[in-house]
């Protein structure tokens, strides 16, 4: 088997835009990511929503809180 077959692993800091960072192994030294598990909805059960041009708006107007079961 190759020596070079394998790439060169780090002890490498993970960063979210949130703040949380924790050390890992990869092949990068330094990571930074927009969403981890700390703040990415399903892990937390909060749902953020990102409203473009009035979208959400539109829909709620369009359809309200209907319940059909």
């Amino acid at each position: 088997m190759k020596a070079e077959g394998h790439p060169e692993y780090f002890v490498t800091t993970i960063r979210c835009a949130c703040g949380h960072e924790f050390e890992t192994r990869a092949t990068r030294k330094d990571i930074r990511v927009e969403i981890c598990s700390s703040c990415h909805p399903l892990f937390t059960g909060k749902q953020k929503l990102v409203d473009s041009e009035g979208r959400v708006e539109r829909f709620k107007k369009k359809y309200g809180n209907k319940r059909t079961y």
